[in-house]
Parts: structure tokens; C-alpha cells; sequence
């Protein structure tokens, strides 16, 4: 018994349309205004992405004083205000990147870290650079759910 041939579709499938993405854009006078092109954060498709936050004080636009124990405090109350005016916080940061211009004040920034992420904390990488704005011994960045 012959067998009868079946003709395949030789069209490609069509690609979905690029979702549209809105980027809401996140200022708050709780944390440093951005001194340059760029804005505090971005929240976009359920996370929020924060600008690298250095220890500056919003009251007064400058440099915290003190160590790497009050710049990290500093910084991360930056972090915090930011979070807070998009609508999240840090118990939800998924991932944060930590810049130290000196990797010897690795253990004091990570006691002051702790703190503030004390259970279940986000993943983290952290390098030493060769130098920040100000002369800041630590910035820091994150990634949030929204």
C-alpha cells in the first residue's frame, strides 16, 4: 500500500512584538541629588536599579566624615531613602555591587553591611577600585525587586 506524502508549512513563525517598557524614573531629596547625567534609579519590569551611591550627606551635599564604618552607614541610607521612594526596600535587593578604594576596609564594611541586610541577604560582588568621586572610600549599587 503506497504511503501518501503529508506537506510540511515551510513559513517561518513570525517573531512576538517587542513588549513596551516603562521606565519610571525615581528622585528623592532623602538621598544625594545626581551630580551628573543620570538618575538615582529606574524602576523597569519589576526591578529597581540604583545608581552607585557614594557617602554623601543630602542635608549638605558633602562627603560624610569619618571611616569606612560611617561612609558604608551613609551609604546605605542612601540606598534605603532611594528604595523607599520607589516603593520597595532593602529586604528586597536581589544583588548588590560594592566598590572599596582600599580593600583592607573590606571587614569594617561588611560589619556595617550586616546590619543592614541581617537575614537572607542579597548576592554581592565587590571590587577594589582605584578611586571614587570625592575621594569616597565606598560606593554601592543595587538591583531591587520592585
Amino acid at each position: 500500500m503506497p504511503t501518501k506524502k503529508v506537506a510540511r508549512k515551510t513559513t517561518k513563525p513570525t517573531a512576538a512584538k517587542p513588549r513596551a517598557t516603562k521606565r519610571t524614573i525615581i528622585a528623592t531629596e532623602l538621598a544625594p541629588k545626581a551630580i551628573g547625567p543620570y538618575s538615582q534609579a529606574i524602576r523597569v519590569n519589576g526591578f529597581v536599579y540604583t545608581a552607585g551611591q557614594t557617602p554623601i550627606d543630602p542635608a549638605t551635599s558633602k562627603l560624610v566624615e569619618g571611616d569606612i564604618s560611617a561612609q558604608t552607614r551613609r551609604v546605605l541610607q542612601n540606598i534605603s531613602a532611594i528604595l523607599d521612594a520607589a516603593g520597595t526596600s532593602l529586604s528586597k535587593v536581589v544583588k548588590t555591587t560594592v566598590f572599596l578604594s582600599d580593600m583592607a576596609n573590606f571587614a569594617a564594611m561588611n560589619a556595617v553591611y550586616a546590619e543592614f541586610f541581617p537575614e537572607n541577604p542579597p548576592a554581592r560582588s565587590t571590587f577594589a577600585v582605584a578611586g571614587l568621586p570625592l575621594n569616597a572610600m565606598v560606593e554601592i549599587e543595587c538591583v531591587a525587586l520592585a
